[in-house]
């Protein structure tokens, strides 16, 4: 019997990986040893793992250098129009691999390194996380810009360089502790800092009004250092960029002041200003009013602006000469997408440079900001919306104030002739204010951004319908042309040929390798539905991700566990409308089950949760104690045996959901309906080969219509059910006297057998589900245990469970990231995607 192929054996057959050509290698080396002893100046015999994995980031960093070159004078010669992204966040992971991917360099980097006796995935793990998001939001806008690439479009993503990004997560003692990201502690290969394109912001100060217009005066200005970062399309020869800005105190700062204590002191302030892009601010759906971050929300806008106004202005590549100054082009050669709200100065930004700066009248300057300008709204939930005090706003940005009020008067009275429809509508123009009265006055950000925009989207059908029937539905019933649905995406090249090859592979053995730029092509796997051959081989690569996770979680967590079990993962920011809590109480409930009828044929299972709770957020992180310490009683009971473990996945990041999500068998998505905007670590693990359990929320409708509903597990309420339970009243009480089960998990919770030395820890939890539980998390509990039992019945029943997995595959093709931003560009934007590439520049030669 021949003996299996080693690791690297097996990677070279995989055609997705590129071509390892003999030339190819052999330059790979020699640049690589370059490095090593000019960039590093190291030697083979002091160099250390971090040093390899520094000479193979520039080797690599080099195939992109020409192309990006290329791709900038390309845009410059062309003139194409371009779209600026603007964003808090851009949670990007890992770049090496990633960049590999994408020029095909894959296998020859492998191999190279092979032959020089390194591990690449020894080196590819010294890499940092870029870790600068939160979750959904900040891991799309980096999902976006690969499809930017990949599709050929003239787009820049525009956003902060944190020092700090999100913090890294340990668990001590069942609870959550936070340690700070210090990701740039040893230097980041992918970014080039551009000081001179450096730009001033300005803060504080006052306004003064003169014949020929106002005068913003007496500020204090922050410097804006931008640094790029190179965004590789999937082999077309096109790099984009990121510029990401930094906050530096000018050289002056403070030292003109006379009443400052003196130069030490002065020179120590300056930190004061570079806090500004210090740190992420690490909450998901919630809104922190602090002066820091509107700090930071200006300070990005203000930096981009600029820029964005400078390139407009000068059309020649390197040239400095301004040959452009008709501002009524702008929306021809810009389109902004606001990512949030979070960049929604944006709008009153544009129009004080266009009115005070450029002395374009109001109407002229709104309508080139409006048509500029599109939103993209994340969340309904109340507490997420941003609504900045007034008197923070005077303070900090005194004329943006001034701004702001002006939009709102003309937007009141266009808004008083078109409600003239509605008579005695009194209580519409005050619901469509900017500004909202009654105690501390606060401008509501997101009416800002739909009053600004020509187009607004939700990010999934839902969510965009529910947008215009309740949140926005006064905006909607003015402009409904403005409303629009992008539902969102996620990119094949990470989410699937980087984190699953051996999946990648199988598939495109079956129908050629371009699925991978037009995912719609997966489609033609339903033909294979009966195909003995194609479920072997998909179930096989599935059963490799899980015995890999499982030796991961070994080696790096000291826990056991059962590959042959299911894997049921639960991985997203902990937060109570996600309801990881209605996963806790299955948990409990199988097993109180398992307990009461130990001899029966279980269906074994590995259920993981893993996510970062906000470090303000005292439920979230009660609700991560609660999971560690039901694993600590089920994990421990000889009984149970491993026919149920509880892990819960400590520090998830991207890097770990790459190696998590292609392992999973079943995708937890259970938010209560009307809730999660759309969700794409749903599509991440439908791509990767696991079926959902999950509610008729977000993109699951979608997914459900794409793969045929009989093919995920849904349960629960539908949005109409929970405002139906919202009007006669929701009574947790209820469903607690009625289900055995229930009651017995919850006095099991509350009576401390999940923590017998501290018997009321959870008593706040129990107290906020009987009482104020705002995401009815009972009212779904018995469809949900039902739906579970589905779930285990299939699962005994491989080959049927797999033909299901090919079917949710097949229906993932709507979820490529590429048809979400091909549908921006023509629908919001006016661009065009392309599928042409750019020429391959020669190889430079050294």
């Amino acid at each position: 019997m021949s003996k299996p192929l080693s690791d690297h054996d097996r990677k070279k057959q995989i055609s997705v990986r590129g071509l390892a050509g003999v030339e190819n290698v052999a330059d790979l080396k020699q640049n690589f040893n370059r490095h090593l002893h000019f960039t590093l100046v190291k030697d083979r015999n002091v160099a250390t793992r971090r040093d390899y994995y520094f000479a193979l980031a520039h080797t690599v960093r080099d195939h992109l250098m020409g192309r990006w070159i290329r791709t900038q004078q390309h845009y410059y010669e062309k003139d194409p129009k371009r779209v600026y992204y603007i964003s808090l966040e851009f949670y990007m992971g890992r770049a090496l691999q990633n960049t590999m991917v994408n020029l095909a360099l894959e296998n020859a980097c492998d191999e190279a390194m092979y032959q020089m006796g390194l591990d690449m995935e020894e080196l590819e793990d010294m890499e940092e996380d870029a870790g600068l998001g939160n979750g959904g939001l900040g891991r799309l806008a980096a999902c976006f810009l690969d499809s930017m690439a990949s599709l050929g479009l003239a787009g820049y993503g525009y956003g902060i360089r944190y020092e700090f990004g999100i913090f890294n997560q340990k668990i001590v003692n069942g609870w959550q502790v936070e340690e700070a990201d210090d990701w740039l502690r040893f230097g980041n290969p992918w970014e080039k800092a551009r000081p001179e394109y450096m730009r001033p912001v300005h803060f504080y100060g006052k306004t003064e009004h003169h014949p020929d217009g106002v005068k913003w005066v007496d500020t204090q200005v922050v410097l804006a250092l931008p640094y790029d970062t190179p965004i590789p399309g999937y082999r077309n020869n096109i790099v984009n960029t990121m510029r990401l800005w930094s906050a530096k105190a000018p050289c002056e700062f403070n030292l003109k002041d006379f009443n400052v204590g003196g130069y030490i002191q002065a020179v120590l302030d300056r930190n004061l200003a570079e806090n500004i892009s210090r740190v992420l601010y690490p909450n998901d759906n919630f809104f922190e009013g602090k002066e820091l971050r509107l700090k930071q929300e200006y300070f990005v806008v203000s930096a981009t602006l600029q820029d964005i106004i400078r390139r407009f202005k000068v059309s020649k590549f390197g040239s400095r000469e301004i040959a452009r100054t008709d501002f009524s082009k702008l929306p021809e050669k810009v389109a902004i997408q606001l990512n949030d709200t979070h960049p929604a100065m944006a709008i009153p930004e544009l129009m004080r440079v266009l009115v005070d700066e450029e002395k374009l009248g109001w109407e002229t300057a709104w309508d080139i900001c409006v048509r500029t300008c599109a939103y993209t709204n994340h969340t309904v939930l109340p507490e997420a919306l941003e609504r900045w005090p007034v008197d923070l706003f005077a303070h900090l940005l005194p004329r943006h104030l001034e701004i702001v009020y002006e939009i709102n008067r003309r937007h009141l009275e266009a808004s008083g002739r078109v409600a003239a429809k509605f008579p005695g509508d009194q209580d519409r123009l005050r619901r469509m204010s900017l500004i909202e009265e009654g105690g501390q006055k606060r401008i509501n950000m997101a009416h800002l951004c739909i009053v600004g925009s020509h187009a607004v989207n939700g990010v999934a059908q839902i969510h965009s319908d529910i947008l215009k029937a309740t949140v926005f539905k006064d905006f909607y019933e003015m402009e409904p042309h403005k409303f629009q649905n992008k539902t969102n995406g996620i990119t094949p090249r990470r989410w699937l040929v980087m984190c699953n090859p051996g999946l990648a592979e199988v598939i495109a053995e079956r129908i050629g390798e371009d699925f991978i730029r037009d995912l719609d092509q997966l489609r033609s796997l339903c033909k294979y539905v009966n195909d003995e051959a194609f479920i072997r081989d998909v179930a096989k690569v599935k059963q490799e991700n899980k015995m890999k996770l499982a030796v991961h979680l070994e080696d790096h967590y000291k826990v056991k566990i059962n590959p042959n079990s299911m894997f049921d993962i639960q991985v997203k920011r902990i937060h109570e409308y996600k309801r990881q809590l209605l996963n806790c109480l299955h948990i409990i409930t199988y097993y109180n089950r398992i307990k009461k009828e130990p001899n029966k044929q279980w269906t074994p299972r590995t259920i993981m949760i893993g996510g970062k709770a906000a470090p303000g957020y005292h439920t979230a992180k009660m609700i991560i104690r609660l999971i560690t310490a039901i694993g600590e009683v089920v994990n421990n009971d000889p009984v149970v045996g491993d026919r149920l473990k509880v892990i819960f996945l400590e520090n998830y990041r991207v890097t770990l959901a790459e190696k998590v999500i292609p392992a999973a068998d079943l995708s937890e998505q259970i938010s209560t309906a009307g809730t999660e905007a759309s969700g794409t670590g749903n599509m991440k693990f439908m791509l990767n080969g696991a079926l959902t359990i999950g509610t008729m929320d977000g993109a699951n409708v979608e997914m459900a219509e794409e793969a045929g509903e009989g093919n995920l597990f849904i349960f629960g309420m539908r949005v109409d059910d929970v405002e139906a339970l919202d009007k006669k009243g929701y009574h947790a009480e209820e469903y607690y006297n009625r289900l055995p089960e229930l009651k017995q998990a919850i006095d099991q919770i509350s009576g401390g057998f999940f923590s017998p030395k501290q018997p009321d820890l959870f008593k706040e939890i129990v107290n906020m589900l009987m009482h104020h539980d705002r995401f009815k998390v009972f009212a779904d509990y018995e469809a949900y245990i039902k739906c579970q039992e589905d779930v285990n019945a299939l699962y005994k029943n491989p080959k049927e469970w797999t033909k299901k997995v090919i079917y949710n595959i097949a229906g993932c093709g709507k979820f490529s990231s590429d048809r979400t931003i091909a549908q921006y560009a023509r629908e919001i934007w006016g661009m065009e995607p392309t599928l042409e590439k750019l020429p391959s520049p020669d190889d430079i030669k050294v």
